[in-house]
């Protein structure tokens, strides 16, 4: 592990729930909530990456790594259904538009229902340690999901700060963790083809 500065949950929580997505995201956290020496289970609920084959790497390399460290991994499973209902409708939608909001918001009601329901206060998420990702954006869902329910916040901490985005990329060339080419769902593939297509016509 990587050295890291103090940290510690806010206003008197004593257990975390971390969303988690990818590896390479969520590995950098994962290893400084252990620094912190911070209770927390992670909670893997991502109905959004497509094909199911690329769900199953990017949801094994995180359960690997989490148990591999001793933290609970909690598996939400692979709920296609919810998300494509969600998003009916934002099909056109571009990165970090309306799409992404109720995606995140999606992911982050689940997370925060199992909150509710399994003794945690607080929950926070690896979202937003991707550069590619609106920090702002994916807190604002964060805290829509934790009002929906009394006695859960959300924790909105900046996990790129304080180095931690150079020690991300450090710790995924360590690990060797997968590192795929769009952000998950079946329209960032869309996107993403469509653009190299453009720009080699170009």
């Amino acid at each position: 592990m990587f050295e890291h500065a103090p940290l510690a949950l806010p206003e008197g929580h004593s257990k975390l729930l971390l969303h988690c997505c990818c590896a390479t995201c969520s590995g950098e956290v994962i290893a400084t909530l252990i620094n912190a020496e911070i209770d927390f289970s992670v909670f893997f609920y991502n109905p959004n990456i497509h094909p199911e084959r690329e769900y199953r790497i990017r949801k094994e390399e995180n359960k690997c790594f989490a148990e591999r460290h001793g933290i609970p991994f909690i598996d939400a499973d692979y709920d296609t259904d919810a998300w494509f209902s969600r998003t009916q409708g934002l099909e056109n939608e571009p990165e970090h538009g309306e799409r992404c909001t109720q995606c995140f918001e999606l992911r982050f009601e689940r997370t925060a229902l199992y909150a509710h329901e399994n003794g945690f206060t607080i929950f926070a998420t690896s979202l937003g340690m991707s550069r590619w990702k609106d920090i702002e954006q994916i807190h604002a869902c964060g805290e829509r999901a934790a009002a929906r329910y009394p006695g859960i916040s959300f924790w909105p901490h900046n996990w790129r700060k304080a180095g931690g985005s150079t020690r991300a990329i450090a710790l995924a060339k360590r690990e060797h963790f997968y590192r795929q080419n769009y952000c998950g769902c079946v329209y960032s593939i869309r996107d993403r083809t469509l653009g190299a297509k453009s720009q080699e016509s170009k």
